[in-house]
């Protein structure tokens, strides 16, 4: 039997190149959330954005009296109001430490992503950011080794996190060198691109991107 979708009068406008509005299609697509999705031209905003969101930003997401604009708020707003499947972990600790695996992944490989994938910067600065984020990326490979996803034995919400950064590296120019240290990555980044809730989240432009 298929999975039932989940009713709700949601409304997300999303940003089809973005990592942040990506990471929030993931969490919907995992809990089957019935959900208008509106792509948005981040040049050209829909008018009925400016006035539910004071900052005029995307991602935005929209449930009944409720206006979000905050990608991860947004995760673990969702993952709260359809608690199956559980993205975060159930107790304080480990519910902690996801929450400093996403700040981690924000402050260390988002800060790259977002001017790479805006290509806003210095071609020579941008050269010495895709070679920063290969070897971050290079360098936690081993941890795949252990566990089938990041540090856990089920897909979580970090993984939300990450899927869309593997995602783009063809956009930003980035080949993940294919040996026996890299194995354990591309073994995790085949798993993750193989979930139907992430072919499911994906936008027009991102199903180019690989």
């Amino acid at each position: 039997m298929g999975v039932v979708a989940k009713r709700s009068s949601m409304t997300f406008y999303s940003d089809g190149n973005s990592q942040y509005s990506h990471r929030v299609r993931i969490v919907l697509a995992e809990k089957g959330v019935t959900v208008e999705t509106i792509d948005c031209d981040p040049e050209s905003l829909p008018e009925d954005l400016t006035t539910l969101n004071p900052y005029n930003s995307l991602p935005t997401l929209v449930d009944r009296d409720l206006v979000l604009y905050e990608a991860d708020i947004m995760m673990e707003y969702l993952d709260e109001r359809f608690p199956h499947p559980p993205l975060f972990p159930v107790y304080p600790v480990a519910r902690a430490q996801s929450r400093l695996w996403i700040y981690r992944i924000k402050k260390d490989w988002c800060s790259l992503v977002d001017p790479l994938m805006a290509r806003g910067e210095a071609p020579g600065k941008l050269d010495q950011m895709r070679k920063e984020l290969r070897e971050s990326l290079v360098s936690i490979a081993p941890i795949f080794a252990e566990k089938p996803y990041f540090m856990s034995d089920e897909f979580t919400i970090v993984d939300c996190c990450v899927t869309p950064i593997l995602w783009r590296l063809p956009e930003m120019g980035i080949e993940l060198p294919n040996n026996k240290a890299t194995k354990p990555l591309l073994d995790y980044r085949d798993r993750l691109f193989e979930r139907e809730s992430i072919m499911a989240s994906l936008s027009e432009q991102e199903k180019e991107m690989v």
